[in-house]
């Protein structure tokens, strides 16, 4: 191709792709943007301290009803576990070599315990729950723990203050530093 071609060529690509089109496609073009309405239903993750907790409350003869209903077939009368993981007891065995790790002797936050159920549970149909059956089902667990009083409600307020026994047995990967 002569270099009066190849001018040509050019001037004629600059027409078409000219700069006013350079940049104009930011991505592969597939999909459609994500507006913040499109990533609210996804945006419910709780922090330790129960901030991003929402409305809503349970006890734990809420939460027994419930369980029976959506939680038994895979974790069993009680919490007891199979045939998916025992939930219950295990309360000072951490420091044995035959630990048993459940939500009252293992995790260290009830709004963990709540962000779970929330997001993950029941298996067949995450994401499912109302906010009052997570809050049920979670004061059930702590109940039959015997973390809480079986009597107590909770909700966003009463739940962040539960501490759970194992709550300092974990150790920051990243903690802050006094020069910061």
């Amino acid at each position: 191709m002569s270099t009066r071609n190849v001018g040509l060529a050019l001037a004629a690509a600059l027409g078409v792709f000219g700069p006013s089109n350079v940049g104009a496609q930011q991505g592969p073009g597939l999909g459609a943007a994500v507006t913040p309405a499109d990533l609210a239903p996804w945006d419910i993750s709780i922090q330790p301290d129960g901030a991003g907790l929402p409305a809503g409350s349970g006890t734990a003869a809420m939460g027994a009803e419930i369980y029976a209903v959506k939680c038994i077939a895979c974790h069993g009368a009680g919490g007891a576990g199979q045939p998916n993981d025992r939930l219950v007891g295990g309360q000072g065995t951490l420091n044995q070599l035959q630990q048993v790790r459940t939500i009252g002797s293992f995790w260290p936050y009830a709004s963990t315990v709540f962000d779970y159920i929330r997001r993950a549970m029941p298996f067949q149909s995450p994401q499912s729950l109302s906010n009052d059956e997570v809050y049920a089902l979670t004061a059930y667990i702590l109940a039959e723990n015997g973390i809480i009083r079986r009597n107590a409600t909770m909700n966003a307020r009463t739940l962040a203050r539960v501490e759970m026994p194992n709550r300092d047995g974990f150790i920051l990967a990243y903690p802050q530093r006094a020069d910061r």
